[in-house]
């Protein structure tokens, strides 16, 4: 499969960059969500309540035959009640176990197909479309950029290098996409926003160089865009949610990278 390179003024030269033969895989919807669910569940971390939490109290019960419940009671708190659920600063009736594992096994064979199954979905418009990305017309999927992009950040010192990213982005006609980002950012709902994540942002560009350099922290200010390189690529970058679909931007040497990888 061929696509155009384009410059670093967002337009289609003549050559053309040949995709790896992954590119061509059959969409498999299930895999993708497999593999993006054992990511997530494999790096949560363990956590649950302290050994001794609620238990921090001298008590005793004085035993049957007095008229009251059998809940324990402080040493010397006239009769206060402790340590059992229902009582104030007592333990939780079941808390979460730090022992529990939250891990969830997938095949390799299925991780890496899945993996390739999510590369085939960038080239197919109807899952980009499907994702709310706004692109071009007449464009061919994935972009494919000159190699310039991987040294964006030691050209033009005086420049802003944001700008000049955004420009570029601008020149491939992916503005929009950025700015469906920045217009869908709103207030979480639910007890997230109280949890250090207030704000959802909507995913937008992926771009995926080479190797791991200045350039990246060109793109990293832009609305929903996320950098990554052909080494550190995977199913859950490029199927965000378990979603395929994802508009990706690939360096001419990055895809040469992602050949030697798959």
């Amino acid at each position: 499969m061929k696509v155009p390179i384009y410059s670093m003024k967002g337009k289609a030269s003549k050559s053309s960059a040949t995709l790896p033969a992954a590119f061509e895989e059959p969409v498999r919807l299930d895999l993708i969500r497999r593999a993006v669910r054992s990511a997530r569940a494999n790096r949560r971390q363990a956590y649950g309540a302290a050994n001794r939490a609620g238990y921090r109290h001298s008590v005793s019960w004085p035993g049957k035959g007095r008229g009251m419940a059998r809940t324990p009671r402080k040493n010397g708190g006239g009769g206060r009640a402790a340590e059992a659920p229902n009582t104030i600063g007592g333990r939780r009736a079941h808390p979460p176990k730090a022992e529990k594992e939250w891990d969830i096994k997938i095949n390799s064979k299925e991780r890496k197909k899945a993996f390739r199954s999510a590369l085939a979905a960038t080239t197919q418009q109807s899952y980009v479309s499907a994702r709310g990305h706004v692109i071009p017309e007449k464009v061919t999927l994935p972009y494919v950029v000159d190699n310039k992009i991987e040294s964006i950040s030691s050209e033009h010192e005086g420049e802003s290098i944001t700008k000049r990213a955004l420009s570029l982005l601008d020149g491939l006609g992916l503005g929009e996409d950025i700015d469906r980002s920045t217009d869908g950012k709103g207030i979480r709902p639910g007890k997230g926003k109280r949890r250090g994540r207030k704000y959802r942002t909507p995913r937008s560009i992926l771009i995926v160089l080479s190797k791991s350099n200045g350039s990246g922290n060109a793109f990293r200010n832009l609305s929903g865009v996320d950098v990554t390189t052909s080494k550190d690529l995977n199913t859950e970058l490029l199927a965000p949610g378990g979603d395929p679909g994802r508009l990706v931007v690939f360096s001419k040497a990055a895809v040469s990278e992602l050949e030697k990888r798959l």
